[in-house]
């Protein structure tokens, strides 16, 4: 080709009339023409080299797709306590004393409520995983820091936008505000007895479909990343199907609870509000939680298992309020006759919350929380029977992202009843704290 350019110059040159041409001018003419080629060459070659680079660049790598994060909560609930005798099984194994001997004392000591790793990922443009074990379970009292598997699910989306999804595995059961809430994010130490009391753990086994507008889980997101206490996304609705028998444990009677719910966090002026509905309906069935001698007139197979609840946030941008209240009806301890009746249950909670923004982003939470409930625990020993009138004051100190610290103050006035306790109405003071690591 080269051979080819010199030879069509020089015959130009040679015809052109009335010039007379010299043997450097072609030569120079010739080098200019080279010099034109290799340029384009050149152009040609990075213009190749750039693509590649951009291709190879665009190649993504498994740890693009997937992350790992988690948190740890230490506790001390040992201060000032009036009443050893107040405790919640349910909330946290470290906080009183369940014995019914006369005189007994709380261990109060330091404690690991939580350690949690979270493993998620987008595996593909339509599936996401997501698994939590924790590391710091206590299957009973004084038995401590056994792993349990929290969350195991698979995301299966059906639109590039991810608006209308499916989840798989065991998850949260959309069924309340602050139950749908990470402990990683909420401000009181506990949830609150009266909806927490529908699903132990908030988890169970199913499926749930959940939708949501892109616009609308980019605000859920962000109600959560810059620390307005958000429950995360859980779709605009919610529908679902699981077993109904609670965190970790096998179907009992082959009857599927279902769930609904509905919420929207809308936009009213400086402010973010949002108001939610959800129920769901059942039967429980009943394995080792009823002790020898405690007599049921029920089909301890299917025992109705229902509930409605209605919840309103006002999220704190700065002053915040977030309230629940569910009524239903379940399984519950009766003293009188010594035995498990169904029954109805009431109850909820309001959170009164101050954001403080102070300088270098720190964050300052104080929190007042009243809640009550009415209405037994289908979980617990001989579904024991409760009535729960519980005061919260608090501060939660966020001097950066990877480190909390939880000042709460509780007056606790709990009854709790069941055949080894018939009469058990304890009332007391305490000063509980926690430091939580975020990574």
């Amino acid at each position: 080709m080269k051979k080819f350019i010199v030879a069509i110059m020089v015959l130009t040159f040679g015809l052109v009339d009335a010039q007379e041409v010299t043997n450097d001018q072609i030569t120079k003419a010739v080098a200019r023409y080279m010099d034109s080629i290799n340029r384009t060459k050149a152009n040609n070659d990075k213009l190749l080299y750039d693509s590649e680079t951009k291709t190879e660049e665009k190649k993504e790598n498994w740890y693009d797709k997937f992350s790992i994060r988690g948190y740890a909560q230490v506790r001390y609930n040992g201060l000032f306590s009036t009443n050893d005798k107040v405790s919640c099984d349910q909330c946290d194994k470290s906080w009183g004393t369940t014995s019914s001997e006369e005189g007994a004392k709380s261990n109060n000591g330091f404690f690991i409520r939580r350690a949690r790793l979270v493993f998620s990922g987008q595996i593909n443009s339509n599936v996401f995983f997501y698994i939590q074990p924790d590391f710091a379970s206590s299957p009973g009292s004084g038995v401590n820091n056994f792993v349990q598997l929290r969350d195991a699910y698979f995301d299966l989306s059906f639109d590039k936008k991810k608006e209308y999804r499916v989840r798989i595995g065991q998850s949260k059961v959309p069924y309340g505000f602050e139950n749908l809430q990470s402990s990683q994010n909420r401000l009181t130490l506990d949830r609150n007895d009266a909806l927490n009391s529908a699903v132990a753990n908030e988890r169970d086994l199913g499926i749930f479909f959940y939708w949501a507008p892109s616009k609308i889980r980019e605000r859920f997101a962000m109600l959560v990343k810059d620390g307005y206490k958000g429950s995360g996304d859980y779709g605009v609705f919610a529908f679902g199907a699981y077993n109904g028998q609670t965190l970790n444990k096998t179907e009992a009677n082959r009857d599927l609870h279902v769930v609904a719910r509905v919420t929207y966090p809308f936009v009213v002026g400086n402010q973010i509000i949002e108001p939610g509905l959800q129920a769901y309906t059942g039967k429980w069935s009943f394995t080792n939680e009823i002790s020898s001698g405690v007599t049921t007139l029920l089909n301890k197979d299917y025992v109705v298992d229902k509930r409605a609840a209605v919840s309103f946030v006002l999220y704190p941008k700065p002053f915040g309020i977030q309230t629940e209240y569910n009524i239903g009806k379940g399984p519950r301890y009766d003293k009188i006759t010594n035995s498990v009746k169904s029954d109805d249950l009431q109850g909820g909670y309001v959170t009164l919350n101050y954001k403080w923004d102070l300088p270098k982003n720190q964050f300052l939470y104080p929190f007042a929380k009243f809640q009550y409930y009415d209405g037994g625990k289908k979980f617990e020993k001989d579904a024991r029977s409760y009535i729960v009138r519980d005061y919260e004051f608090g501060l939660e100190w966020q001097p950066f992202k990877a480190f909390e610290i939880v000042a709460e103050w509780v007056i606790a006035d709990r009854t709790f009843e069941d055949s080894a306790k018939k009469d058990n109405r304890q009332q007391g003071n305490l000063l509980r704290l926690q430091v939580q690591f975020n990574f």
